[in-house]
């Protein structure tokens, strides 16, 4: 593995972009940053709050999936999320210009229910965007969370599913006809087939936002670990963050294990994305003590939509 930056504030949402540089949040810093092939690190905008999860749109912007903001603690020299921030200022998913830096929120609801934790996201190749909301947390309650789809252009988001126990990761498989997402307290990874975008598939079932299809596991994290965020690769292995453990853990699409990848010397292992020349390198972020790392991958990682290449 090779360190490619290092001093980050809980870094998450990585983006692999053409020209080798990587995109991603700091949480605690508030920003969207970017990290240079030689490993400089430099502010691309400020998004306030607490940016999540990121991802690149159709029209070349940077899609930011913001939490509202975290309260912090140090422990052992490790920087750690704790609740929901005294200054919170509630979910919203905002666009970031790469140009400017100008951030613009599109939305704070949806079917009149505040945004409280968005966390993940992912583009269909119909330029649409799956997104988890998570939930916040605080002293003695913990908010139910969602899955949200959505037009770019700020025009229409609809409820895919609710209520869900802190879904975390989400995404599609190669053909597009599985919704993966990951769930944090159960450490389980469940799937819904899908009939249409940002529609669940009945299976002869009655079906509302708020009573969908029960999802499928597709598995279960060892050793008591936590799930985080996650990406998919080109054979359809479930590419997942594993919190505790420190590692990735890989499920391929029958359920089975194929592969339990160590990130030494850091327990919050938040994301991965896959870039590279031939998308055989997964970019990881190692949260605690705020490292980005590269590691070469089995296989191609999935080419995501609109990223560019």
């Amino acid at each position: 593995m090779r360190i490619l930056a290092s001093g980050l504030r809980f870094p998450e949402g990585p983006i692999a972009m053409p020209d080798g540089s990587i995109l991603l949040v700091e949480i605690e810093r508030r920003t969207l940053t970017k990290v240079d092939p030689e490993g400089n690190v430099s502010v691309v905008a400020d998004c306030g709050g607490g940016p999540n999860g990121a991802a690149l749109g159709p029209d070349g912007a940077v899609y930011v999936c913001n939490n509202g903001g975290f309260s912090w603690r140090t422990v052992d020299g490790m920087l750690l999320p704790g609740i929901q921030a005294d200054d919170y200022v509630g979910g919203s998913i905002q666009r970031v210009d790469l140009d400017t830096g100008k951030v613009t929120t599109l939305y704070t609801e949806a079917d009149g229910w505040p945004l409280k934790g968005p966390n993940d996201i992912v583009f269909d190749r119909h330029g649409g965007f799956y997104f988890t909301d998570l939930g916040k947390g605080r002293e003695r309650e913990l908010d139910r969370g969602a899955i949200y789809y959505a037009k770019p252009d700020g025009s229409a988001i609809v409820t895919v599913a609710r209520p869900l126990i802190t879904p975390n990761g989400v995404g599609l498989s190669p053909d597009e006809d599985r919704l993966y997402f990951a769930e944090t307290l159960t450490g389980r990874v469940r799937y819904w087939e899908l009939d249409a975008p940002g529609v669940i598939a009945s299976q002869g079932q009655p079906l509302t936002s708020s009573s969908p299809t029960p999802s499928t596991l597709l598995g279960i994290l060892p050793n008591d670990s936590r799930c985080d965020s996650l990406a998919i690769d080109s054979e359809g292995n479930v590419c997942v963050a594993t919190l505790g453990m420190g590692a990735i853990t890989a499920f391929a699409p029958d359920g089975s294990l194929r592969a339990l990848l160590a990130v030494p010397g850091d327990p919050m292992v938040t994301n991965i994305c896959f870039g590279g020349d031939d998308l055989r390198t997964a970019f990881i972020t190692a949260s605690a003590f705020g490292t980005l790392i590269a590691h070469e991958w089995h296989c191609p990682g999935l080419e995501l939509n609109f990223s560019g290449r």
